[in-house]
């Protein structure tokens, strides 16, 4: 009996989240590289069924004319995060992969975001349903070709500015008709979702930009039975957010400001440079304390572009709270990481339960993966360690 297989299809696949994701795939594949960092890994997921390493094949879209191959050199010469001695092994996979990667849509990303992107896209004339048909074809070319029997898309790609989502209507129905205007306001992250829904395939949003987080794309996905989740994934310093914030709040002690500094040097750092892109990202990052907490202390978060970081992100966060008899305290951290390498092993272990989610029968959203979100859809939980619990209670659900 053949076995099963699905693709990963990455929006913003040449990026470096993206080629860390796809390094890491091909070395797992070839069993090159070991399995921590991967919740999927862990013992209680062991006996799920999830995809093999052996049955993901890997395509995506982008708007940059790039070779993956390049793109990888530069996270090993650049950013200092990869081994090139496990590129060289893999470089003819990288090479066959850019075969897999069509190119994207530039409606409404963003005057930062456009700067990348090549003449030929930026020339392209169409309206958003013309776009998501255009995005259809290609996933539907890729399963076809590599005899798929699922495929999840996972968007992946630079964060867009903010999009007020309540101009939206409310059902797929009303909503779906306004594609054919070209002043449509939905932007490149929805299209991208609503190409994969409508192709009744699961879409995952890493990243802060709106993608389906509108009740009618969450209709969308009920009506083709498939299912969604977003957004923003939870990588570093908003991971130490939802783990230290329930400590204060357990123990009683009064937070009576955060503050955090992010800087670091790689693309999504450039594009986050931009005021509008940096907007929707911030937000994203500082919603969770006043959720936790059950009040609001006051908060400031701040993201730098600072070049000669790369893709080695540090975070610096102060944290000033009242203790017994009113005495002032103070929490400092400094939270190192590199980016990719943080954010690659999620987008593994979420196209992974999402896939197993469709599997299941699992439609709207996925609400048991907010562990892996900074601003979990569907749900006002925050704290991590309640969050982790709702993925395993899901996961035992399944196996009986």
């Amino acid at each position: 009996m053949a076995r099963s297989r699905t693709g990963f299809w990455l929006v913003g696949a040449k990026g470096g989240v993206a080629t860390t994701t796809i390094v890491g795939l091909i070395a797992l594949k070839k069993g090159l590289s070991e399995t921590v960092g991967l919740v999927s890994e862990l013992p209680q997921f062991a006996e799920l069924g999830m995809v093999a390493w052996d049955d993901i094949v890997i395509g995506g879209h982008d708007i940059r004319d790039v070779s993956l191959l390049d793109e990888a050199w530069k996270l090993v010469y650049e950013s200092r995060a990869l081994d090139g001695r496990m590129i060289e092994k893999i470089r003819d996979d990288l090479t066959a992969l850019d075969a897999n990667i069509q190119d994207g849509t530039l409606h409404n990303v963003g005057k930062k975001i456009l700067e990348y992107a090549t003449d030929e896209l930026k020339a392209v004339q169409e309206t958003p349903r013309e776009a998501v048909d255009r995005l259809k074809g290609h996933i539907a070319d890729f399963a076809k070709a590599n005899d798929l029997d699922r495929v999840v898309m996972v968007n992946v790609a630079s964060t867009e500015p903010p999009v007020d989502g309540e101009q939206f209507p409310k059902t797929w129905s009303e909503l779906e008709p306004l594609l054919a205007n070209d002043q449509c306001q939905l932007p490149a992250s929805s299209l991208y979702g609503i190409a994969a829904l409508e192709l009744g395939h699961p879409f995952i949003n890493f990243t802060p930009s709106l993608g389906t987080a509108i009740p009618a794309l969450d209709d969308l996905a009920k009506t083709q039975n498939t299912c969604h989740m977003g957004h923003d994934g939870k990588t570093g310093e908003t991971l130490l957010k939802s783990t230290l914030a329930p400590m204060f709040a357990n123990r009683n002690l009064k937070v009576m400001s955060w503050v955090g500094h992010n800087i670091f040097g790689n693309m999504d750092a450039k594009v986050l440079d931009d005021p509008e892109n940096k907007k929707t990202k911030a937000v994203s990052k500082d919603r969770l304390l006043g959720k936790i907490l059950g009040y609001s202390p006051q908060t400031l978060v701040s993201i730098e572009n600072i070049d000669s970081m790369g893709d080695w992100k540090t975070a610096w966060d102060h944290i000033h709270f009242q203790g017994f008899l009113g005495v002032p305290m103070v929490m400092q951290f400094i939270w190192q990481g590199c980016d990719s390498l943080l954010a690659a092993p999620l987008v593994i272990d979420l196209a992974r339960f999402a896939d197993l989610a469709k599997q299941k029968g699992e439609t709207g959203l996925l609400e048991q993966l907010s562990c892996f979100f900074k601003s979990p859809l569907g749900t006002e939980e925050n704290d991590f360690a309640r969050q982790f619990a709702m993925l395993e209670e899901w996961t035992e659900s399944i196996k009986s």
